[in-house]
């Protein structure tokens, strides 16, 4: 310990150490000592020296600092000095108010420990883990020293953590930490670690850290925050910018509409700070990130579509029509809004109808192309509008309309600024950049557009009083022509490039409009002349836009003109200007510096208004039309002549050859069409076959029920009655029967009846009989008359015992076909009561009717029965007679189809031999030196324009 306050302190006498010295025993004392303290105080006083020593301390003490990491776990003290130590001797930011050299030589120093710090990737490693220790004097000194790795070394320090495990989710760990100056310090790491590396950003993506950084830009305030945000944002950038895989998996999940907050901009935007114009530029940025035109058109269509569903690009509009907001903030915004509405047809048509807050109501379009037409605005606003314009008819033909409408005689308004009045003033204004800036507009009204193109030629202007109106084709070609008023200054250059480059769009791939363009009789010398001149750099150019204008009004020249024929004008240009001349100037045109710089990307961002001169969807016009035209000019009017010929017979070949294809196509139609029919009528006659069969299956389940029911019926007839021995059973008697025993038992109760009353007679008379026989015994007993009357009363006595047994006879009888009827209906009680009798008769008679019934029903149901067989038996002969319809049919099908194939075979037999005729006539084509494309080249052409179409439409 003494030995330290002396080495801090200093001796009072004898000679001071230097430096070098004073460390090299502080190295050595951490080396040597044993005691955890002298350890600490060492490391600490290295930490004390390593900012004025930097070089002497990272030279002699790193190595003891990384053991001191190592073995000294435990004490977060001297692990907290020693990281300290190390940041210090690899940072390269300590010295605010340096020289250049100075500040270059401690960056190489800064550099060089580095280098010597990750020779060993484990000492990255352990750096990494020690991030794991929560204790504030480890965590974050560890944090600060591996961002200054990172920066100094950035590409091997990210190796080492990639390759390290969960080297990534340690570090995501750190925006977790409730400790704010951690958690910062942690997002400056995650910065330097995600710059130019896609792997480490897919991996801090799917750590959830696009939740994590915008719930820390909401807590933070979102664009009224701090610095804190705009290192979120900035971090939020690395992680989205040229990649992909994270610009999906950030518009698959709810992110975009939490970016919706972020635009709320209130009615007083004056005294927007420093930082917030930095956070919402930032934030600005983040929106075009995922819409930008580099991106997939996919992935940009479904951002953009989101966009708008969520409300955000309603609020990027209402920031455009907000007052107050900041020029820099304003311009961003602008391009923002440009690239979330180019191409989306939805989104174009909502920002059509954005109204600004104006008295009357204006739409945004004519408000922005006021202050683009304005040479009073900044030049980055007025790029910024012509970029919005562009973005706003891309792909957008009802756009198209729309403007060039405004500039049709039929819709001009005289009280109201519209967007054609502001392009054409634009155009023909005292002001070169808005000259150009009118020209492209107009030009990107009229892109791919034949419709409009030809509406546009209808346009006429008033030029002055008393004279007659003329075109807006005309006068756009008298500007050019008029080179005795044109100053050839580098400002008028930027005009005329602005005039030509919209006449090279309006009149390209449009008969129509070359037509109109070489009706002037003062055009064609005039492009003669200027091409032939010879002049200065910048004149060149315009030179090269005039030989394109020319070798357009040739290559879609539909010879209606007769001094301005294909040929005519081909002499003219051999003549006057010589064809090796006039492509060599035309080929100027890509070989100039700021078309290659135009043709990189679709936004208009130029240096200084002089330099802004191509257009970027012109210089796709250029190059599509370069070699159509040099070969166009080339070609002798002989040449042209049986190239045309050759063309017409290869046109009628190719005719023939489609109509034989159209043929073909037909017949494969109709056998796939037939096909189709035979499939569906092989399905019917399955079904058809699954209905009979299981028609027959019903009809053979109602044979058994029938059968079921004869045999029932049949046992029922013939089974015998249980304990009757001369009974029948009632439910085998025949109807006759069932007659015959109805009249036997009427007869029986008739006889019965007549029985009753004699017996009833006679029971009166013996009852009178005895009564007088009494009295007359009591009047005489004994005399003669007495003798008679006791004779006649034998008599009568003997007369009533024969009718007793006469009636006991008939009482036999009566029993007998009582029995019998019981025993018919097998329940039979014998009974000597007449009156029971007679019931039992009436139950019979009852029974009897029931089974008559029920014979009756068994017999509908049996003719029912066989009825329902004979409509089955006829649905089977329907089908069978359909199934041997369809067979003849289906043989009739296949022979069709075999003659398909025949007269197939036959028409490919002369495919074949157009196909070598037309052979033929291309080998003397490419004998002649033609270039003959193959159909091959063609059939890739036109699947290229379908594809291209297909993206449009998209």
């Amino acid at each position: 310990m003494n030995f330290l306050r002396g080495v801090i302190a200093g001796q009072a006498a004898g000679p001071q150490p230097t430096g070098a010295d004073t460390i090299q025993k502080l190295c050595d004392r951490v080396a040597s000592s044993t005691l955890l303290e002298d350890r600490r105080d060492a490391v600490r006083a290295l930490k004390s020296l390593s900012k004025k020593y930097r070089l002497e301390v990272g030279t002699q003490a790193m190595d003891h600092l990384i053991n001191i990491l190592q073995t000294d776990r435990s004490d977060s003290e001297i692990l907290g000095y020693a990281l300290d130590t190390l940041y210090n001797i690899i940072c390269n930011d300590e010295e605010e108010e340096q020289d250049e050299n100075a500040q270059k030589q401690a960056d190489d120093l800064g550099v060089q420990f580095t280098d010597t710090f990750i020779q060993d990737p484990e000492h990255v490693t352990l750096i990494l883990s020690l991030l794991e220790e929560f204790d504030f004097h480890v965590r974050w000194p560890g944090v600060k020293l591996l961002t200054a790795l990172l920066k100094n070394q950035c590409t091997q320090v990210q190796g080492v953590i990639l390759v390290s495990p969960m080297g990534v989710s340690r570090l995501m760990d750190l925006l977790a930490d409730s400790r704010e100056v951690i958690r910062n310090d942690g997002l400056l790491l995650l910065q330097q670690l995600t710059k130019s590396n896609a792997a480490i950003q897919k991996i801090v993506a799917f750590e959830s850290a696009f939740e994590r950084l915008l719930d820390i830009i909401t807590e933070e305030g979102s664009s009224d925050g701090g610095i804190v945000v705009e290192d979120c944002l900035l971090l939020l950038l690395n992680l989205l910018r040229n990649n992909s895989s994270n610009q999906n998996f950030f518009k698959e999940g709810p992110y975009i509409q939490k970016m919706k907050p972020w635009f709320e901009v209130g009615d007083d935007n004056s005294g927007w700070s420093a930082q917030k114009v930095t956070n919402l530029h930032l934030m600005l940025q983040l929106v075009r990130v995922m819409v930008s035109p580099v991106n997939s058109p996919g992935a940009t269509a479904s951002c953009q579509k989101s966009m708008y569903q969520c409300g955000l690009l309603q609020q990027l509009c209402t920031i455009l029509m907000a007052t107050g907001v900041p020029a820099d903030i304003l311009t961003e915004t602008i391009n923002t809004v440009s690239e979330v509405i180019r191409g989306s047809q939805v989104n174009q048509d909502y920002f059509a109808s954005v109204n600004a807050p104006s008295n009357p109501p204006r739409p945004a379009i004519v408000v922005l192309l006021m202050s683009m037409v304005n040479e009073r605005q900044p030049f980055v606003l007025r790029c910024a509008v012509l970029y919005c314009f562009q973005c706003f008819l891309y792909k957008n033909q009802k756009g198209q309309g729309e403007i060039v409408a405004t500039l049709l005689p039929s819709t001009i308004d005289a009280n109201s600024i519209s967007a054609g009045q502001l392009l054409c003033g634009g155009l023909f204004s005292a002001d070169s950049l808005s000259n150009w800036c009118a020209a492209v507009a107009l030009a990107h009204a009229l892109q791919d557009n034949l419709t409009q193109k030809e509406q546009l030629l209808r346009v006429q202007l008033a030029t002055s009083l008393g004279k007659p109106p003329v075109s807006l084709l005309q006068q756009c070609t008298n500007i050019l022509s008029q080179g005795d008023k044109i100053d050839r200054r580098g400002s008028k250059v930027q005009t005329r490039v602005g005039l030509l480059m919209l006449l090279c769009t309006w009149i390209s791939n449009c008969p129509i409009a070359v037509t109109h363009f070489l009706h002037n009789q003062e055009n064609v010398p005039f492009l003669t002349a200027q091409i032939s001149e010879n002049l200065g750099e910048d004149e060149r150019l315009v030179q090269g836009l005039c030989a394109l204008l020319l070798g357009i009004c040739i290559y879609y020249n539909d010879n209606s003109l007769e001094n301005y024929t294909k040929d005519k004008l081909k002499q003219l240009i051999e003549k006057r200007i010589g064809k090796e001349n006039f492509v060599e100037k035309l080929c100027f045109i890509t070989k100039h510096e700021l078309y290659s710089r135009a043709a990189q990307k679709p936004q208009p961002v130029f240096p200084s208004p002089e330099q802004m001169l191509f257009d970027h969807e012109f210089t796709k016009l250029v190059k599509e039309l370069e070699g159509v035209i040099t070969k166009a000019v080339h070609k002798s009017s002989e040449e042209e002549k049986k190239e045309e010929e050759v063309k017409k017979t290869i046109e009628q070949h190719d005719n023939i050859v489609t109509q034989y294809k159209e043929l073909i196509r037909e017949q494969d139609a109709q056998i796939k069409e037939l096909k189709e029919q035979l499939g569906s009528m092989s399905s019917q006659n399955e079904q058809t076959q699954a209905t009979l069969t299981q028609q027959l299956s019903q009809i053979q389940q109602h044979k058994d029920q029938y059968n079921i029911l004869k045999l029932k019926l049949g046992k029922e007839n013939q089974s015998p009655s249980n304990g009757q021995g001369d009974g029948s059973q009632v439910n085998g008697l025949q109807t006759e029967e069932l007659t015959q025993l109805r009249e036997e038992v009427e007869e029986l109760r008739q006889q019965q009846m007549l029985l009753q009353t004699q017996l009833g007679d006679k029971d009166a008379l013996i009852n009178s009989l005895k009564s007088e026989a009494a009295q007359t015994a009591e009047e005489s007993a004994g005399g003669s008359e007495n003798t008679e009357l006791l004779t006649e009363l034998e008599a009568l006595r003997s007369q009533v015992q024969s009718q007793a047994s006469e009636i006991n006879q008939l009482k036999t009888e009566r029993q007998e076909l009582v029995r019998r009827a019981e025993a018919a209906s097998s329940d039979t009680v014998p009974s000597s009561d007449s009156s029971v009798d007679t019931d039992k008769v009436g139950e019979l008679e009852s029974r009897l009717a029931a089974l008559t019934t029920e014979t009756e029903r068994l017999k509908g149901e049996n003719k029912g029965l066989s009825e329902s067989r004979a409509d089955l038996e006829q649905q089977l002969a329907s089908a069978t007679s359909t199934v041997a319809i369809l067979q003849t049919e289906k043989e009739k099908l296949q022979t069709d189809v075999q003659e398909s194939k025949k007269e197939q075979d036959d028409l490919l037999m002369l495919l074949a031999d157009q196909d070598q005729k037309i052979h033929s006539l291309k080998q003397r084509l490419k004998g002649l030196g033609e270039t003959v494309e193959d159909e091959d080249d063609l059939d890739a052409r036109d699947e290229e324009e379908e594809e291209d179409d297909d993206e449009e439409e998209d």
